[in-house]
């Protein structure tokens, strides 16, 4: 089945995962239209609640944002963060970093999640890419990388997976602050628990499990 976009969501929340609604959400997430997956997302250090879906249409995943997301939001009465990004375009620079989103296969569960976002306008065609994969490579304990182009604002940025909550943290704090000081630009980043999620995250399919 093809993929088009991603969505990211995150809820300005502290829940402990294992007392989140993910038992009673689950299966409305799966009557969503066009929706293929979900990973589930936990914050370190605020138990935040959110998570990066892959979408059959950029259409369905739109209508995802415009209707159902701020609705479930409303329940919880909080502030939400939702982000869109173009999946095809950035095919190829995933695959380059073993992107579970297009087919890669982990040899070990992940420990924990990062997400990340430059405040850039590029067009991923002129993406420097190339240049920074054998870097990302190298990073003590990362595991994946899919690579997120924002619809209409051209933003950089991924979710990865790593092997422990520590190497992520280090990447985050140490690593990806130099990558975004060559660029003079603001960024985003969140560090989650991958093993806390995995349950959840398997029954919507989730590639960080397969």
């Amino acid at each position: 089945m093809s993929m088009k976009a991603f969505v990211y969501t995150e809820l300005q929340i502290s829940v402990p995962f294992e007392t989140a609604p993910w038992r009673d959400v689950n299966p409305i997430l799966l009557q969503q239209p066009g929706i293929l997956n979900k990973t589930w997302l936990s914050g370190v250090g605020n138990n935040s609640l959110g998570g990066i879906y892959a979408f059959d249409t950029l259409e369905n995943a739109q209508t995802f944002l415009a209707g159902y997301f701020p609705s479930e939001a409303r329940k919880f009465g909080v502030a939400q963060t939702t982000r869109i990004f173009d999946a095809p375009i950035a095919e190829e620079a995933s695959r380059d970093m073993d992107s579970v989103h297009f087919g890669a296969k982990l040899d070990r569960k992940p420990g924990a999640f990062v997400y990340t976002e430059i405040q850039v306008n590029v067009p991923f065609n002129k993406a420097p890419w190339r240049e920074v994969n054998p870097a990302f490579k190298k990073q003590p304990g990362i595991l994946s990388k899919t690579w997120l182009s924002g619809i209409h604002t051209n933003t950089l940025g991924g979710i990865y997976a790593f092997d422990t909550i520590e190497n992520a943290r280090a990447f985050t704090l140490t690593y990806f602050p130099t990558v975004t000081a060559g660029m003079n630009a603001a960024f985003y980043t969140r560090v989650f628990d991958a093993v806390v999620v995995e349950e959840a995250s398997r029954q919507l399919h989730s590639p960080f499990f397969a």
